[in-house]
């Protein structure tokens, strides 16, 4: 990064070069010199400092980039503000604009901006990665706009950030008090009829009570979006916007007043970097350079560069040729220039339909439809019509409805001559179209529609909102009245995503061409579709059965939908229950509500407090490892990976690699200085590949240059040669192959599940498989550490966005030869983990820490989102066979289940995930028999490894799975089967614990009751009935999640408390804070057992050379710990009354939910020694403050420091005698879900979530909540958004082991379009937990597997949609239920044409 020598100068063609390019960057202004131009906005602001913007994925799809950028347009003749993606925007093409990161909206020493303020309030920044980008999406909205935003336009301005902790309502509850109307819930009732304490009640509208003490005396709180603390602009200028405080930066002065010059500038290996201002000089600069890239917003080059590696030599910059900008409205259409940025076509199309007639503008109104859904905010912020025309993607969402609409394209050569094609005629192949070298597209001209002539858009994709589509289409038709006919006079009919280029159905438009529109003309044209549309099987991106289905379902909806246009004027004869297919989606405002009380135990434990890192989230001054400033002579690091997925090396030639800029070194595994296997509990793995490599990915090296790039460039050029070897690709294949890790067989048993099958209890007995796909963590911020040495490279440290630090201590120590007490690791915050970030970072960090010893140089490396979605691992996909046996009632009698798990190709935590899976796999039934046998499957795959939830999840979701399969065996809901089988106190589980303070039947009854659960099947049934082509499903879902590590040695936890004079206190303990607020709580339980408040408590960085564990002097001890060291057990329990401290960082991974009550319960401990050693001092004296006392203790030489330490008693399981009790407790919970789906597209939106969970007496409700639903919607990824692709036999159309859904742009998590219309969380009241510290519960894993709800409900809904056709009987339904999942599964006329009834769409496991 930074700058770079200059190529050659270019003469200046046709103008006068710039002498300065310059930007102002928050307020300050800046040259850039030349040769730069290989840079994006976002390394040079990275580069200077500003480290608030965050680097997500690198392709413009997850928003923490987001910037806003402001620059003076002297058409309009004021200065625009808009959001826009740092990572792709070239740096120089913000030249003469001024741009405003989050360190320019507000900071802590000058105040926070409302904006900042009110996020940070609402609880909405968890792991805080992704929090700068919010904020400036919401902010360049509030500077752009003169009135107040409404509630659509707030949420359609966060379309493109992403989040993976929130669940995004509390985001928007923080954003909504910007929002110009009063009613947050619709109603009629506004803010200004409200008494003071009332607010609307979510469910009715209406105001009620709020904050009531309940019998007990604990405070009840019950919140939703108010209308409380609304902010209003104070004042508005065509220069600055909207301004909220007195602190808003200005636009600078001298950017009004500078002249627009062109430039000419030079980046790295040659490429050249123009910007001309009129057409005859950008006309010149094509004829010089025919091969040049024209560029407005760089949405599409700029991620062929960086992703696909594409060098272009030239990119021209064409935003500023005011002839390509032009947009006209005219007499006979409307004049597009080619420059146009789609936000601005959009307010152009959404002005003319307003203004004129209303057959008119069809074709405008599609073209609304289309770009609303075309890409978050920041991409239609720049990019722009014809990049989007030219680039000629066979998946354009535009180029279909330009061709149906009958576009025209304006071509001009180097000359001046100017020719029109057809938009029709203008795409010629894959990705090429008419243009020959010396032409580029001018405008485009869109005539107005005619009376009868209807356009209209389709598009299907994985995720509504910020997604490319999986099928699109544009089609027109134009009638003319014939008598009482309406006969076709013209049509088209375009598709994209089934070819290699948008493709006009020529067949379908001769045959519709003179016919009337009636029925016949629909049957006849679906017949012709099936012609003109021909997927082969393995054509590239697989869902062909699914992609020929949706032609089909397009074309049916286009029908109905004019029909339905002119059935005022005809009968059309169309049944009003078909006519829910014509029906747009519409998004009401996500409506919130949090039901819980507050239990105070002294001054903090208890209340709703904030994150305590939450300011500095907000204002983008949290520090994460990837912005720790590196050293003048820091290297950075790449990998060298594996492309194959089973091979052996036959070797390695990095003679090109040495010759790259920048190159520092390059290490291969006879550089290790010690041991090269690694692993999380065996070491199986080789931290670099010697002879073989098993897996797609696998490290075989790591290069280190002076930048990120040249080190990426470097590695590159790195040849390996392969000998290929068979490869087992799923978890099938393993099976049929007995490829399993070793030792890695397990067995829980109870009762007798033979003779139960044999003896005839059983009245039915059902078999079957489930199979449970995986997951990528995503987490926003990339695997990232930062190695260094120290005293002459005799230690070694380092930074790391980890949740394990001991594992890179340890997995350093190991690589590099050195004892672990010369190795340090430190973790402040990290940007999510999930449980991605417990074992698969250390690899990472030790592969970085080998050239930073041996160089005896700073070493830092962070991974690109592709190669980290790539080579750290995902959830475990699952196999389950089960054979279940019950009575006619429907209570279980026996359960005999086989579980298989994808470990990948090396063990890491698959045995202890399949452990838990197997645990689970009751989930909360009574089941007399059961017979569990699980095996860990060795695949090609890179590892897989720890998820939110270990293996419960998948557990659960088999046994809900046969729970569903009963019900329609026994035609009854799954409600009642599962309600019967209930566990409760007292039941004796299959691995022999006991359950104690079961809450499980209260909480679900108070869901039943808070859900209406009857009313809702009644309605549900209600609409079905109404509706063909829309289906709705309800689903109530049980969870009982075991809170332990099942691993008994790692339920320990240590903390250290230092308490000052001036009365505040630092917690230094082993939890590492991702998000989940684990500081923050424990925050609380050190300012209650001090009776001080909150904020006069300090939480420290987790390091490895702080935590301490106590162990004695005794000769036995210290041998105990040199064995525990040698076996690389560094947390078994020892008691030890007499002894020292030793600094021993034996810290347990921050994961299995427990690090609250581990780490809470150990610096509670330190606390009341402190207490204690201070109480006769304080019974001495009346002092006025803590402070006062802490200062006398201070004086009398107490010791006010004190060691805490905890061990979760009573647990245990030996797996030898399959006896024991694995956790300490459970947490329970249940979720009702309502859903609507599309039958015809596989669509879905979730229209109710209700959530109650028992979490005890919560240290923190809030973020309790916050946990609750970021849970949830990750959950809901899980089951019906996220399918991993992975090359297998399923999709053959991926290279052999290759990871196709490798980022943003192809892997969908939920956005913010994703969270349920209705989303509430309920806290069980008045049930302590006596098993953990304040009789609180664990919360961070539990609430996952509820969103399971929203799959079933799914489920419902599909068996809804078969009923209509006669088919009642069960069918398979694997998750990710995707929208591809949801169409096949509704059979209807058009789907059965390419599938039969049992058709299951293929998946990777």
């Amino acid at each position: 990064m930074g700058s770079l020598k200059n190529e050659e100068e270019m003469e200046p063609i046709g103008g006068e070069s710039s002498k300065d390019a310059i930007l102002y960057v928050n307020g300050v202004r800046r040259v850039l010199p030349d040769g730069l131009a290989h840079l994006t906005l976002l390394e040079y602001l990275r580069d200077i400092g500003l480290t608030g913007t965050k680097l997500g994925c690198g392709e413009g799809g997850c928003g923490a980039c987001t910037v806003m950028v402001s620059h003076y347009n002297k058409v309009l003749k004021r200065c625009v503000h808009y959001a826009v993606n740092a990572c792709l925007a070239p740096l120089y093409s913000v030249e003469g604009m001024h741009i405003i990161t989050v360190e320019g909206v507000g900071n802590r020493k000058t105040g926070l901006h409302p904006v900042q303020e009110s996020l940070a309030r609402s609880h909405g920044s968890q792991c805080g990665f992704c929090t700068p980008g919010f904020i400036m999406s919401m902010y360049a909205l509030l500077r752009s706009s003169e009135l107040p935003p409404t509630e659509e336009q707030i949420e359609e301005c966060l379309a493109g950030n992403l989040c993976r902790c929130t669940g995004y309502r509390p985001i928007i509850d923080a954003f909504q008090v910007f929002a110009k109307t009063d009613d947050a819930f619709y109603t009629n009732t506004s803010s200004s009829n409200l008494q003071s304490g009332e607010f609307l009640c979510p469910s009715t509208g209406k105001p009620c009570s709020c904050k009531s003490k309940s019998l007990n005396g604990a405070e009840t709180c019950k919140k939703s979006i108010t209308n409380e603390n609304k902010y209003e602009p104070v004042s508005y200028s065509e220069v600055d916007g909207s301004t909220y405080t007195d602190k808003e930066l200005i636009f600078p002065p001298e950017l009004l007043l500078r002249k627009l010059t062109p430039l000419y500038l030079n980046g790295f290996g040659g490429l050249k970097w123009f910007r001309p201002l009129k057409i005859q000089h950008l006309m010149e600069l094509k004829a010089k350079f025919p091969d040049a890239k024209l560029v407005v917003g760089n949405t599409e080059v700029g991620i062929e560069m960086r992703l696909k590696r594409i060098q272009y030599k030239v990119l021209i910059s064409v935003a500023h040729v005011p002839e390509l900008n032009v947009l006209h409205v005219k007499d006979d259409g409307l004049e597009i220039g080619a420059a146009v940025r789609l936000t601005e076509l959009l307010q152009m199309f959404r002005k003319v339909v307003n203004e004129r007639a209303a057959h008119e503008t069809s074709s405008c109104k599609a073209f609304i439809e289309q770009i609303k859904w075309f890409a978050g905010t920041q991409i239609k912020n720049v990019a722009c019509v014809g990049g989007n025309i030219c680039t000629a993607s066979p998946i354009s969402d535009l180029n279909p409805l330009w061709m149906a609409a009958g576009a025209k394209f304006q071509i001009i050569d180097c000359k001046g001559n100017i020719r029109t094609v057809m938009a029709e005629n203008f795409f010629l192949g894959y990705r090429k179209v008419d243009l020959t070298s010396g032409e580029i597209l001018l405008s485009i001209f869109l005539p107005w529609t005619r009376p009868f002539e209807y356009v209209k858009e389709f598009k299907q994709a994985h995720r509504r909102d910020d997604d490319i589509a999986i099928v699109n289409a544009g089609m027109r038709v134009f009638l003319e009245e014939k008598g009482e006919d309406l006969i076709v006079s013209d049509a088209l009919i375009v598709y994209g995503g089934v070819a290699p280029l948008s493709l006009s159905a020529v067949k379908t438009k001769e045959f519709v061409i003179g016919k009337n529109w009636d029925q016949e003309l629909l049957q006849g044209a679906l017949k012709f579709l099936e012609i003109d549309i021909f997927l082969k099987e393995d054509a590239p991106g697989g869902m062909v059965e699914f992609r020929r289905s949706l032609t089909l379902s397009f074309f049916f909806k286009f029908f109905l939908w004019v029909s339905q246009q002119i059935c005022m004027k005809k009968s059309t004869g169309i049944p009003l229950s078909y006519l829910s297919a014509t029906q747009p989606f519409q998004r009401p405002s996500i409506m919130g509500c949090q039901d819980y009380e507050i239990r105070k135990h002294g001054t903090s434990v208890g209340s709703p407090e904030i994150h305590l890192s939450s300011r500095l989230q907000v204002t983008g001054e949290a520090e994460y490892a990837d912005d720790t400033p590196m050293p003048s002579n820091g290297l950075h690091a790449a990998l060298v990976l594996s492309r194959k997925p089973h091979a052996k090396i036959l070797s390695i030639d990095d003679s090109e690699a040495k010759s790259s800029p920048g190159f520092a070194g390059i290490f291969l595994a006879k550089d290790v200085p010690g041991d090269n296997h690694i692993g999380a509990i065996t070491h199986d793995e080789e931290l670099f590949a010697t002879q073989y490599v098993t897996c797609v990915g696998q490290v075989i090296g790591v290069v280190v240059a002076d930048t990120h790039e040249n080190a990426k460039l470097a590695a590159a050029k790195v040849v390996v040669e392969y000998e290929e070897l068979p490869a087992i690709l799923s978890i099938q294949e393993a099976v049929d192959a007995k490829s399993f890790h070793p030792n890695s067989e397990k067995c829980l048993k109870k009762g007798d599940v033979d003779l139960c099958f044999q003896s005839g209890q059983c009245d039915k007995i059902i078999d079957g498989e489930v199979h449970v796909g995986g997951q990528e963590h995503f987490y926003l911020e990339p695997q990232s550490s930062l190695v260094w040495t120290m005293d002459s490279g005799s230690e070694v440290h380092m930074i790391s966005s980890t949740q394990a630090p001991l594992k890179h201590q340890k997995y350093v120590a190991q690589v590099l030869g050195l004892p672990m007490s010369k190795v340090v690791c430190k973790t402040k915050r990290i940007g999510g983990g999930f449980g991605g970030k417990e074992t698969r970072s250390a690899f990472i960090a030790a592969a970085a820490s080998v050239p930073s010893y041996l160089l005896n140089r700073s070493v830092k490396i962070t991974l690109d989102r592709d190669v980290d979605m790539m080579i750290t691992g995902q959830r475990h996909t699952f196999l389950g066979k089960y054979k279940v046996g019950f009575t006619k009632e429907g209570r279980l009698l026996a359960l005999d289940l086989e579980i298989y798990n994808n470990a990948g190709n090396s063990l890491d935590l698959s045995l202890s995930v399949l452990e838990r899976a197997m645990f689970h796999s009751d989930n909360v039934y009574k089941i007399p028999n059961i017979r569990i046998l699980g095996r860990v499957c060795f695949t090609n795959f890179p590892s897989h490894t720890a998820f939110r939830g270990f293996g419960g999840p998948q557990g659960m979701l088999i046994a809900e799975n046969w729970i569903q399969k009963i019900a329609v065996e026994l035609n009854k809901n799954p409600e009642e089967i599962r309600e019967i089988n209930f566990q409760g106190d007292g039941s004796i589980l299959h691995y022999s614990q006991q359950l104690q303070y079961c809450t499980l039947g209260q909480l679900w009854n108070e869901l039943k009751l808070s859900s209406d659960l009857l009313r809702a099947r009644e309605d549900v049934k209600q609409f079905n009935l109404q509706n063909r082509w829309k289906k709705r499903g309800v689903a109530m879902v049980p969870t009982k999640f075991g809170i332990s590590f099942t691993a008994k040695f790692m339920n320990q936890a240590g903390a250290l408390v230092h308490v000052y004079t001036d009365g505040t206190v630092l917690v230094t303990h082993g939890g590492v804070e991702m998000g989940q607020g684990l500081h923050t709580k424990v925050a609380q339980v050190a300012a209650s057992a001090f009776n001080i408040p909150l904020g006069c408590v300090f939480i420290s960085e987790t390091s490895t050379d702080k935590i301490r564990v106590q162990y004695g002097k005794t000769l036995v001890s210290v041998i105990f710990f040199l064995l525990c060291s040698v076996l690389g057990v560094g947390r078994l329990k020892l008691h030890v009354k007499d002894g020292l401290m030793q600094d021993v960082p034996n810290t347990s991974p921050t994961a299995a939910s427990a690090s609250s009550d581990l780490y809470g319960a150990a610096v509670l401990d330190a606390c009341e020694q402190i207490k204690a050693r201070m109480e006769p001092v304080a019974l001495k004296h009346n002092f006025s403050s803590f402070a006062e006392l802490a200062e006398a203790c201070y004086m009398q030489r107490i010791d006010l420091s004190a060691h805490g330490f905890y061990i979760t008693p009573d647990i245990g399981f030996d797996w030898t005698t399959c006896k024991g009790n694995p956790f300490n407790y459970y947490t329970y919970g249940a979720a009702f879900a309502e859903v609507e789906i599309d039958t015809l597209t596989g669509d879905f939106h979730t229209r109710t979530a209700n959530i109650i969970l028992d979490l005890g007496y919560s240290i923190n409700p809030a973020i309790d909540v916050g946990q609750i639903e970021g849970a949830f919607i990750q959950g809901l990824g899980w089951v019906a958004m996220e399918e991993l692709k992975w090359g297998d036999a399923a999709h053959k159309w991926i290279p052999p082991g290759c990871l196709y859904t490798s980022g943003p742009g192809s892997y969908k998590i939920p956005s913010m379009n994703d969270v349920p219309f209705k989303f509430s969380v309920s806290l069980l009241k008045g049930h302590p937990n006596v098993k953990a510290i304040h009789s609180s519960k664990a919360v961070g894993e539990p609430p996952f597997f509820l969103a399971s709800a929203v799959f079933f409900a799914i489920k419902d809904a599909i068996i809804a949609a078969r009923a209509e056709v006669g088919h009642h009987e069960w069918f398979p339904l694997s998750n990710p239920a995707t929208p591809e999942r949801i169409r096949m599964a509704c059979l209807d006329e058009f789907s059965t044409r390419f599938i039969d009834s049992d058709f299951c769409p293929k998946l990777s496991v």
